[in-house]
């Protein structure tokens, strides 16, 4: 009886820590939009304390800056395809790999092929990509919607083939002696059933694209097509950042991907638990 609640006291504290670490940042995010140039001060308590008059200032300023509703357009267009194209290309090959596995050890292969690709780093790649896409004339948004369709690949494959092992064989086997095609036997059985991962592969491929910088960086400059975290580099100048207008402008790119997150995070839940399974 002692030793549970000396657990219980460490496992209280952890998570009251893993709270504030979590919970601080935000505050200090939120305290900083509100306040203007003049309130920011060096000292401790200064830097803690509420504005001295709660205005919307920063936010509308920082949508000038940025030109939020175009960037904000750039970047849901992005997502949203990159997100859709994801699930229905990925899932796809996660089946395919997956069952194949267990018939031929060349699908071993091809997976472990796949999955490797999350080792290697974007910096190596990053020079012959733009050299590629600017000849190919893909140096714009479907090219960037394309880039992050093979840089997530590997882990998505990896999630959905994880979770094929929580569905039997014998619906497949079952749909099989009816008379239904392999196509249409994965549209109307497996990928209904694959909903939890599709939400996990959803707001992991969400929250990757929505906050990179380097690849538009790399593969849109120029075009005048900005997603709101490049935009948002226009706070940084050689003088400083303003962190007032920079804070509000992050504060509102958070929402939209935090109400994303809010409406899925069941099926996420859901998902992880589920295809954490050794491929």
């Amino acid at each position: 009886m002692q030793r549970k609640k000396k657990t219980n006291w460490i496992l209280t504290i952890v998570l009251v820590l893993g709270t504030a670490t979590v919970f601080f940042p935000l505050y200090m995010a939120v305290i900083i939009a509100f306040k203007q140039p003049s309130e920011m001060t060096n000292d401790v308590a200064g830097a803690l304390s509420f504005p001295a008059r709660w205005s919307l200032d920063n936010f509308r300023q920082a949508m000038e800056v940025t030109d939020f509703w175009h960037s904000l357009g750039n970047s849901l267009l992005i997502t949203l395809a990159t997100i859709v194209l994801a699930i229905l290309i990925h899932s796809i090959a996660g089946y395919v790999i997956g069952r194949g596995m267990a018939k031929k050890k060349s699908f071993r292969f091809i997976y472990l092929y796949i999955v490797s690709g999350m080792f290697v780093p974007f910096s190596i790649l990053m020079m012959p990509l733009v050299k590629q896409t600017a000849q190919m004339g893909l140096g714009n948004r479907l090219g960037v919607i394309i880039l992050y369709l093979v840089f997530y690949m590997p882990m998505n494959v990896l999630l959905y083939t994880g979770y094929l092992k929580n569905i039997p064989v014998a619906l497949e086997e079952a749909a099989d002696i009816d008379g239904a095609s392999a196509w249409k036997t994965y549209w109307k059985i497996i990928f209904p059933m694959m909903m939890p991962m599709h939400a996990t592969v959803a707001i992991l491929t969400a929250l990757g694209t929505w906050n990179d910088v380097m690849t538009p960086l790399v593969i849109m400059s120029g075009t005048g097509h900005n997603t709101l975290p490049l935009a948002q580099l226009n706070f940084q100048t050689q003088f400083g950042t303003n962190y007032n207008l920079a804070f509000a402008s992050y504060i509102l790119a958070l929402i939209p991907i935090l109400v994303f997150y809010v409406i899925c995070q069941k099926q996420i839940l859901n998902g992880v638990a589920n295809g954490a399974v050794k491929g």
